[in-house]
């Protein structure tokens, strides 16, 4: 869990990424909806306190010509479900002080949440040890072996052979890779991500901000994390000054008084990017015993949920879940994407 896993700002709140109704709505509600059990059953086997935290969500306009747009928005996002309120400006700064007062307007949704990303990973893999899982961490799996239509194992750099009876292909933005090796297309690339982390200041942040194409999450630990750039720079993971002045700068405006605010920390992610920006979820073509798990883009952790129970589903019933059909790689068919091989070593963990 060392990439785009931890690197995640870890944030449960599904509006951001719909439009309205749809197969990729059903599919991040759904596993939204499965997350606090899931948190809760976790933290009894692993021990671990992974922070999740019902903060609730604004997301808010400052220009005034913006606000008719996000009056639609909020019309779109009506059917699913979700508890919504329109605020005005003053509403909004009643809620979250900190909000600078040229903020407009603002949608709260009250039931968006978070998790601390590393904790949740940490607690799946102790979880899964717990029930029998065996992990080979650090490993670096170079290429599989193959029997007619069946993967019978993968290596690895040190040399050993892991045999496998099905394979799980969840190697994230270095998926591409791993599709050269079954002789399959799988248009993955690297979207990096620059995010850091702000000591909270006398009054704190109390929700999660969106806004100025960034967001503000307050965690537990008093610290507000602030994300993220979007950048097509394949698998360069530096972290830039543009990148994080922008961070910094669009913060600033959604919340003055994190100007005095110190800098704790600053890293990268390489999300893992499908060219539709949804999921690749299902049978590899060609191959009795392979299924892939990967293109999750920046809501990876609040798809975990769901993308686990299916893969189990269609792994060990071997059909593929209704919620997933639509998100096959089969649907990259027909279009031509760039097959350049990516440099870069795979590091996975099998």
């Amino acid at each position: 869990g060392a990439e785009a896993s931890s690197a995640a700002a870890g944030l449960l709140a599904p509006l951001g990424s719909l439009t309205g109704p749809g197969p990729f709505a059903d599919l991040l509600l759904a596993s939204w909806s499965l997350l606090p059990a899931l948190v809760s059953e976790l933290k009894e086997v692993s021990g671990v306190h992974i922070e999740y935290e019902q903060t609730g969500a604004l997301r808010v306009v400052r220009n005034p010509r913006n606000i008719a747009n996000l009056k639609r928005r909020m019309q779109a996002w009506e059917p699913l479900g979700l508890r919504m309120d329109w605020l005005t400006g003053d509403e909004a700064r009643s809620r979250e002080p900190l909000l600078a007062p040229d903020v407009h307007a603002a949608v709260y949704a009250s039931q968006e949440a978070q998790v601390r990303a590393p904790r949740l990973v940490k607690a799946l893999a102790q979880a899964a040890t717990t029930r029998g899982a065996r992990f080979y961490s650090q490993q670096e799996i170079t290429g599989v072996q193959r029997h007619a239509s069946r993967v019978t194992g993968v290596n690895t750099a040190q040399g050993e052979t892991i045999a496998c009876e099905h394979l799980v292909i969840a190697a994230g933005a270095w998926t591409r890779r791993c599709g050269e090796w079954l002789d399959i297309n799988i248009p993955i690339s690297p979207l990096r991500g620059q995010i850091l982390s702000l000591l909270q200041p006398t009054v704190p942040l109390r929700h999660m901000i969106f806004g100025e194409a960034i967001y503000l999450a307050p965690k537990l630990d008093n610290t507000i994390t602030v994300g993220a750039t979007k950048e097509e720079v394949g698998f360069d993971r530096q972290i830039t000054a543009g990148g994080i002045s922008g961070l910094l700068n669009a913060a600033i405006r959604l919340a003055p008084a994190l100007a005095a605010c110190s800098i704790e920390t600053m890293w990268t992610g390489l999300r893992p990017r499908s060219p539709d920006q949804q999921p690749i979820l299902g049978k590899a073509p060609g191959w009795e015993n392979v299924t892939l798990a990967t293109g999750h883009g920046s809501v990876g952790i609040m798809l975990s949920a769901i993308t686990g129970k299916t893969v189990a589903e269609l792994v060990t019933t071997n059909t593929t879940p209704e919620i997933i059909r639509a998100f096959g790689v089969e649907r990259f068919a027909s279009e031509h994407h760039d097959d350049a091989h990516c440099s870069d070593k795979l590091h996975s963990t099998s």
